[in-house]
């Protein structure tokens, strides 16, 4: 067992993107924390600073590079200070990018992948070298054969009452428009004892909640104590066992991996919450086709049918693309169809952007910007009706809130509901951490507010909703 150094110097981790990363923002910390880096809100005054990326959404790049220059001041004015501040990209911008990184921006010392990030503190030692004062970054973008997991510490730190935990990485689905394959690697799961202990682990710090994370989480195979691969719902069926644990929730779905077993564990397990993060991309099937994604919107709906069937009261939010490639105005008008049809809490879309290395990228039959952005707030208008009329449901319902963090407002408590809204209400400070019946007075296009009723650390049973409105629900 290593040694641990006093904390002496300061880690400013920078997120962006999805939980992923900021699951992995939390381990690097982790991972340096033996070596005497104690985590720092500012990048100001940091020894090490990292800036975790995503390289999903338009212009990633761009803003890596543009917050590069900001740190170079930063950089500049420590040295002038006698001091030595390294900066690193990691994260898959990193991955996708490697030395080309160094090249643009010679202020940065180290580039490491999503795969690597456990072997930090090797890189933070090579950077420091003298080899390494000239400019010379230090670039480890390999998809390493062990498994990082089995060389990172215990978690150092309580995530709080809502914890991440990772137990599915990479991507074997090669949609056209999607870098993941590239920048996470080919799927892999965490052994089911592993992810357990973990669990156990989080619960003993005051997780009452547990999200489990990967690109494709419920293509979750891990390998199971009796010795079988398990699937997601055999493994959320294990981890609602758990003391303390009171509710389980999962991301990213893909509908392609929503096997029999995880749509009964949603009518089966109390403690996996009523509302599920399941992507569709498209309403039309041409458009599906030609973005690989293996489904049609057909078998997206009856995949829908099947969940609330097994839970009444389940909450659907969704990804969706717009203006990709080659889709007409009938293939948008199919993309309106299936929204209004399935009807959604929440949902989450974005204009088509090029990925580069993405097939996608360079098929002729691109969109004008003009064209992308009518579509958007086309969509958007019905995506945010839908997201109100969900929430002002919701007025007159008592729902078990889980407080995580203090409002605006002195005095106000600020937590999740079951179908993941924000919830508000003034609360005592002490229910921080706990899971509270509150009554629910007004729902917005947002979040909701209410009262405490009841103080309750175990999960009552959740309070029915009405589905969004929806003009089909069932076959």
């Amino acid at each position: 067992m290593s040694k641990t150094v006093p904390l002496s110097k300061k880690l400013h981790v920078k997120t962006y993107g999805c939980q992923m990363n900021v699951y992995d923002s939390a381990r690097m910390a982790d991972v340096m924390a033996p070596h005497g880096y104690a985590s720092s809100d500012q990048a100001d005054g940091a020894d090490l600073v990292i800036l975790n990326t995503c390289h999903i959404r338009e212009k990633a790049t761009e803003k890596v590079y543009s917050e590069l220059g900001r740190l170079r001041v930063m950089k500049e004015e420590a040295a002038r200070e006698g001091r030595r501040m390294l900066i690193a990209v990691a994260g898959c911008v990193a991955q996708a990018e490697g030395e080309e990184i160094v090249r643009r921006a010679p202020v940065v010392d180290m580039v490491f992948g999503p795969q690597t990030y456990h072997r930090l503190p090797e890189l933070v030692t090579r950077a420091l070298g003298s080899e390494n004062r000239r400019g010379a970054g230090v670039v480890d973008t390999e998809f390493p054969a062990e498994d990082k997991f089995d060389h990172l510490p215990e978690e150092s730190a309580s995530q709080g009452p809502a914890a991440f935990l990772s137990v599915q990485e990479g991507c074997d689905k090669f949609c056209t428009f999607c870098v993941v394959p590239y920048t996470r690697g080919a799927e892999f799961s965490r052994p089911a004892a592993a992810v357990i202990e973990e669990a156990r682990r989080l619960a003993a710090a005051g997780a009452l909640e547990i999200t489990l994370l990967g690109q494709n989480v419920n293509a979750y195979h891990g390998a199971g104590p009796d010795g079988r691969d398990w699937g997601l719902g055999r493994l959320i069926r294990a981890l609602a066992e758990i003391d303390g644990i009171a509710r389980i929730r999962y991301t990213t779905s893909h509908p392609r991996d929503m096997d029999d077993d995880l749509i009964a564990a949603h009518g089966e397990v109390p403690a996996l919450m009523p509302y599920l993060h399941l992507p569709v991309q498209s309403g039309s099937d041409r458009i599906l086709d030609t973005m690989n994604r293996g489904h049609t919107a057909d078998d997206y709906r009856r995949i829908v049918d099947r969940l609330r069937a097994a839970r009444p009261d389940l909450a659907l939010s969704s990804d969706f693309i717009v203006g990709f490639p080659g889709e007409s105005d009938r293939d948008f008008a199919d993309t309106l169809r299936l929204v209004r049809e399935v009807g959604y809490a929440q949902a989450y879309s974005f204009k088509y952007s090029a990925r580069p290395g993405t097939p996608a990228a360079s098929v002729a039959d691109q969109l004008s910007e003009v064209q992308k952005s009518d579509r958007l707030e086309a969509l958007q208008q019905l995506l945010n009706a839908q997201q109100r009329a969900f929430n002002e449901a919701a007025a007159g319902s008592v729902q078990p809130v889980l407080f995580e963090r203090r409002g605006n407002r002195p005095g106000q408590l600020v937590g999740r509901g079951p179908w993941m809204q924000s919830v508000h209400a003034d609360a005592p400070e002490r229910l921080l951490g706990s899971l509270v019946d509150i009554a629910i007075d007004l729902g917005g296009a947002n979040s909701l507010s209410g009262r405490v009723v009841t103080v309750d650390a175990d999960l009552p049973s959740p309070s029915s909703l009405p589905p969004p409105p929806a003009e089909r629900v069932s076959a």
